[in-house]
């Protein structure tokens, strides 16, 4: 690990607003610090993503789905939903606003936060509210619930490092001195198991206000909340808890492994660190994937390749890693969150962002209409495309993950400089060395080797500051320039700290060397690894729009897509091809790429070829690649060797990414 000594607080920007906030006594100082939202855009591809994203769902879902978050939403004082849904739209939609700086997005986004400011009691409570009297014992209608009012809460977090309103502290003060005063007569289970399973949530947001206002009442409410919600540093390390079948649900696991973290800020213990490390384990262990998920569909399954992975699932334990990240600076944690990002997360919406599946599959060979070997199936949509199929939590909550991942490309440092963990087209304004500098981040990556990024911007003639840079655990060497002229070599899992007098049109280019990895998985399966990337086979897709006249699959929607091949998928790897020599097996080809939005076949940036047999007992089971032979030992007749060509996993639909190996 590459250090710099000395720490500088974090300054102001010209407009007065403070930049970043580090954490007060006595919880322990973070390593990072999330800039202002708005301080970091997009560029190249990303900013096509987020422009997709504004022009399809995100930023339409009012119109697509009229009675459900339109005006009739409770959180808009309508008669209709007043659960979770609304909140979870906004809570993509709003940082994705401030990102694009789009005013109409901006207006869709604040008419609920306007309704929200406005709905709060006097006695702090917020939201929709039937009213009931506060008895004692009464079992309250579920709109008391505390669940949707937590996602609220990091909504209105968003607004308030976009905007500065002052509303929002007094609105939160208020409603964090109201669940003082109530949590230990309702508690967080009062209405739901929700609020317990994902009250880290909540304990992270009553920390951002008590580094705003340093009310100690706050760090009262923070232990308070933490007794009450569910025990993650234990479920994470017992060493059971993550390898028994149907546990825990999905996506209180995506979010509850940041839970021991953002509790750790306040009791120093190690203990709880370890217990992320030791899940993180036993999760790739028994239930793992290569691109970062796991086998849940929706509770904890197994790591069968043909097992479902929740829409749900990624966007959170994104959101997870980038809080742990903030707070720990851990280069490991950022490497998985890139895995999350440039494979699991693109695949699962279409490029136009018009619809989406509830479950992925690694091995998914038919999108279809069918009853699937899923844990919970909502009549066989749940691997289709389409707005509301499967289940409509993830229409709702799907929409923030890129923008909150773009949020968090770049963070300040509690040195007086600027990091960047994890990588992609972008660009930062924030202060660094006693002025405002803009950084604009290019190059290749994640599909090529190099990042790039030059100083287009300082008030300043010169400015003296550190920039820190993650070398991804992958990355046996790295290596970093600066304006032609060597500036250091880096190991894997360093942060590589260059401090210097930077100027305006100053360029860095870090170069992270990429292997082709065969890394093996479920029956011993092989997946090929690039990178961040993982590998598929490309197969022919073809796409169909289906109209749905049966009154059940009405409810799941007007329409879905399925998507289906004529080309083969049962191949199998050779033992020989994929030991040792893999630069004779393996041939890299980098495609005529001009920068564009890369996710699918026509832009793919990059493609490995190989060869592979065909095994003839492996065929269609239920929609579904059949079993996955056990790959050890494993002999049967086969055809010749043929050549295929495995493209990144995030711009396929259908694909094999565990493949069989024949000894």
């Amino acid at each position: 690990m590459v250090v710099v000594a000395s720490l500088m607080a974090c300054t102001a920007a010209a407009d007065g607003r403070q930049d970043c906030r580090n954490n007060r006594e006595p919880l322990l100082p973070k390593k990072y610090m999330e800039l202002p939202l708005g301080a970091v855009r997009a560029d190249g591809w990303l900013l096509e993503q987020l422009r997709f994203m504004a022009d399809g769902m995100t930023g339409h879902l009012d119109e697509i789905l009229p009675n459900l978050m339109g005006d009739r939403n409770g959180w808009l004082g309508g008669d209709g939903d007043k659960w979770e849904r609304g909140p979870y739209w906004i809570d993509g939609l709003l940082p994705l606003a401030y990102i694009l700086d789009d005013d109409a997005l901006k207006a869709k986004a604040l008419r609920w936060v306007e309704w929200t400011l406005a709905s709060q009691r006097e006695d702090g409570f917020f939201g929709p509210d039937e009213d009931l009297p506060n008895v004692e014992g009464l079992q309250r209608d579920r709109t008391h619930d505390w669940w949707p009012r937590i996602v609220v809460l990091k909504i209105l977090q968003q607004y308030y490092d976009a905007t500065s309103d002052p509303r929002v502290i007094e609105f939160m003060t208020k409603y964090f001195r109201y669940q003082l005063e109530r949590l230990p007569v309702d508690n967080l289970g009062r209405w739901s198991y929700w609020a317990v399973e994902r009250g880290g949530d909540n304990i992270m947001v009553v920390y951002w206000l008590y580094n705003i206002t340093g009310d100690k009442f706050l760090l009262e409410l923070g232990d308070l909340l933490t007794r009450q919600t569910a025990d993650w540093k234990g479920r994470l390390s017992d060493g059971h808890t993550l390898s028994d079948r149907y546990s825990l649900h999905c996506v209180n696991l995506a979010q509850g492994f940041k839970t021991p973290v953002i509790e750790y800020q306040a009791n120093g213990d190690e203990e709880y660190l370890k217990a992320v490390d030791t899940g993180y384990r036993d999760l790739m262990k028994h239930l793992g994937w290569p691109n970062g998920m796991y086998g849940a569909d929706e509770l904890l399954h197994s790591a069968n390749p043909t097992q479902g992975s929740e829409f749900c699932s990624a966007v959170e334990l994104m959101f997870s890693l980038e809080r742990m990240i903030e707070i720990t600076g851990r280069t490991d944690w950022a490497d998985w969150l890139e895995k999350i990002a440039y494979n699991a997360l693109p695949t699962q919406a279409t490029d136009n962002y018009d619809g989406r599946q509830y479950y992925q599959q690694l091995n998914q060979v038919e999108i279809s209409h069918c009853q699937r070997n899923f844990m919970t199936c909502y009549n066989g949509t749940e691997g289709t495309f389409g707005p509301v199929t499967g289940f409509p939590c993830c229409t709702a909550n799907m929409h923030q993950g890129w923008p909150k991942f773009v949020r968090d490309l770049w963070m300040a440092t509690e040195d007086g400089g600027l990091a960047a963990m994890y990588y992609g087209p972008s660009s930062v304004t924030a202060p660094a060395g006693g002025t405002v500098v803009t950084l604009a981040e290019s190059g290749t990556y994640p599909f090529g080797e190099d990042v790039v990024i030059k100083v287009s911007a300082m008030k300043k003639c010169s400015a003296e500051f550190p920039l820190h840079l993650r070398i991804p655990g992958w990355c046996m060497e790295a290596t970093v320039k600066v304006n032609g002229a060597e500036a250091g070599t880096f190991r894997a899992g360093d942060t590589a700290v260059i401090r210097r007098k930077w100027k305006k049109g100053d360029e860095l280019v870090l170069h992270l060397p990429m292997d082709i990895r065969i890394t093996r998985w479920y029956e011993e399966s092989a997946a090929v690894e690039r990178g961040p990337l993982v590998y598929a086979l490309k197969m022919d897709e073809k796409w169909t729009k289906v109209m749905h006249e049966d009154p059940l699959l009405r409810r799941y929607g007007d329409w879905h897509y399925e998507v289906h091949s004529s080309t083969p998928w049962n191949w199998c790897f050779l033992k020989k091809n994929i030991e040792d020599k893999l630069t004779e097996s393996f041939t890299l080809i980098q495609n005529n790429w001009n920068g564009r939005y890369p996710w699918n076949q026509e832009n793919c940036p990059v493609e490995i070829r190989t060869t592979a047999c065909r095994m003839p007992e492996w065929h269609l089971y239920n929609g579904s690649a059949g079993p996955l032979p056990f790959s050890p030992h494993y002999h049967s007749e086969i055809g010749p060797e043929e050549e295929i060509v495995l493209i990144p996993y995030g711009c396929t639909t259908l694909r094999i990414t565990e493949f069989p190996v024949n000894y």
